[in-house]
């Protein structure tokens, strides 16, 4: 009689456990989104296409702000965000911050008619708690997967007390079209943002990586940390020479947004591919050489730069001035930023 009461008190917890995710789940659902982009595509005969992509993302305000993966939105033309009622929205970029792999969308032309997600403190979670994803992997929209919180990881700067990354890592299923997502704790909080996995099948091998939700409110909800509208890629001292950069480095622009700040700024992006070390570039567009006056030429150059925009006042973020390599010309350009972000 008594391993007949231990199985029957061993066997509620999952019940119990089973009708409160479904619970949750219908809770927390209507404020997930899925997201649709278009990305501008050039060849190297100057021939235009537009590749289509899809994400996922969450709704955190009645203003309509959205947090999805930085990866989903950074290079798109047009964004599109559709609620699970099948209403669609358009949207624009106003933060991203690629160290971290997340960004703030907004919604334009909407009214708050939908459920608003709560952001949870991710400094409370522990490895080993209960967590769950909701999603469009592969475009199955709204797929929810569970898992556990199976590590945490940490992407800290030389710069002492700065984080630059922090991750929830997780064996909750994760594949194409999860990006963006939310991750839930057990009070339906979002304490994290799908970002990327690791993997040698091409699909989910068991260890996903989503950004913690309290370092996505210091990147892109608390501070001020500008879209550009650059894809660019930094240039060692090597790509340097053969490019003919006169210092160590600098940021080779690959492509530029249409209608954004770079873009604003006649910025210009590569148009001939290049394979270097295993590695696919463009190249014939600008070098970034200087931004403020901080020469970026190495990785360290880069974190002084963020250090210095990170303390900057809200007024001085407004316009960053550039020096560009161009042809063979340094170019001196000014890149605006709108009010509103």
């Amino acid at each position: 009689m008594k391993h007949l009461i231990i199985i029957i008190v061993l066997s509620v917890p999952n019940f119990l456990l089973g009708q409160t995710l479904s619970e949750l789940y219908q809770k927390v659902s209507p404020s997930v989104v899925v997201i649709e982009t278009d990305e501008k595509v050039e060849d190297s005969h100057g021939h235009v296409s537009y590749l289509g992509s899809q994400g996922s993302g969450v709704l955190i305000s009645e203003q309509g702000d959205i947090l999805t993966a930085a990866h989903v939105i950074n290079n798109a033309e047009n964004i599109r965000v559709t609620f699970r009622d099948g209403k669609t929205f358009p949207a624009k970029i106003a933060r991203l911050a690629t160290v971290a792999d997340v960004a703030l969308i907004k919604l334009v032309y909407y009214h708050g008619s939908y459920p608003v997600a709560k952001l949870g403190d991710s400094d409370l979670v522990d490895v080993g708690d209960d967590i769950f994803v909701i999603g469009a992997p592969y475009g199955l929209e709204y797929s929810l997967s569970r898992g556990i919180v199976s590590g945490i990881s940490l992407e800290q700067s030389r710069m002492a007390g700065f984080t630059f990354a922090e991750f929830f890592q997780t064996d909750a299923a994760i594949n194409q079209g999860n990006s963006g997502g939310p991750m839930f704790n057990m009070d339906g909080e979002v304490i994290g943002l799908v970002s990327h996995i690791l993997t040698e099948s091409g699909g989910f091998d068991g260890i996903g990586f989503a950004a913690t939700s309290n370092i996505t409110r210091q990147l892109v909800i608390d501070s001020d940390r500008r879209w550009t509208g650059i894809n660019g890629v930094l240039v060692d001292t090597d790509l340097a020479r053969l490019l003919n950069v006169p210092q160590p480095g600098g940021i080779l622009i690959q492509s530029v947004v249409a209608l954004s700040p770079a873009f604003m700024a006649d910025l210009k992006g590569g148009h001939v591919p290049l394979e270097l070390k295993g590695q696919t570039l463009t190249i014939g567009g600008d070098i970034i050489l200087e931004v403020n006056n901080i020469s970026i030429t190495s990785e360290d150059s880069v974190i002084e730069l963020i250090r210095s925009i990170f303390f900057m006042k809200d007024d001085e973020r407004k316009v960053f001035n550039l020096k560009i390599l161009r042809a063979g010309k340094i170019l001196e350009v000014a890149l605006q930023f709108p009010d509103d972000g």
